[in-house]
């Protein structure tokens, strides 16, 4: 959906209290946030459809607060990390995610997402929070900067650091896989 698009359907909501405009705001953007928030939770997939629907609904709450400065899914990622965030403060345990190098080693796309998710437990959740809007999402890191609030170099040494482990962590797999052939 384009920017102007987005525009037009949040201020019929902000001016009219359009539900069904903010319908299509969420239908056009539920599936990245529930992407997003599942690879954040390692593929809980109940914690992820709770914490998305908390994000609709703080979303919902707080439109008016919506400037278009930036992308509209870039604001909704925002909430969405920052509910998570909370999330994992509240729980002391929590799975672990992953989202890459999986078609190197996965015959369809449920292995796919099985292998990354633990791929992903390899690194911490500011690595996975990184990665995945990088990578799974597409976002530059500027974008991810005004969604995690972090340096720029930070980002840019998690995203190194979260790389790097799971390369290393693909490459030793395949080299048990070796030997025990």
């Amino acid at each position: 959906m384009n920017q102007e698009r987005v525009l037009s359907l949040v201020n019929r909501v902000v001016s009219a209290d359009d539900h069904t405009a903010f319908a299509r705001l969420v239908q056009s953007h539920q599936s990245l946030i529930r992407h997003f928030l599942r690879r954040l939770t390692a593929g809980d997939r109940a914690k992820a459809d709770d914490l998305s629907q908390e994000c609709f609904l703080l979303a919902y709450q707080k439109i008016h607060q919506y400037n278009s400065s930036g992308s509209f899914s870039g604001w909704l990622h925002t909430i969405a990390y920052r509910l998570f965030l909370k999330s994992i403060d509240k729980v002391e345990s929590i799975c672990f995610d992953a989202d890459f190098h999986a078609e190197k080693t996965a015959q369809d796309s449920m292995d796919a997402d099985i292998y990354a998710e633990q791929l992903m437990a390899l690194l911490n959740h500011k690595e996975r929070a990184v990665m995945t809007l990088s990578c799974a999402a597409g976002m530059s890191h500027a974008e991810i900067q005004q969604i995690t609030k972090l340096p720029l170099g930070t980002i840019k040494s998690l995203i190194q650091r979260g790389k790097s482990k799971i390369i290393q962590a693909v490459e030793s797999e395949q080299i048990k896989q070796q030997v025990q052939s």
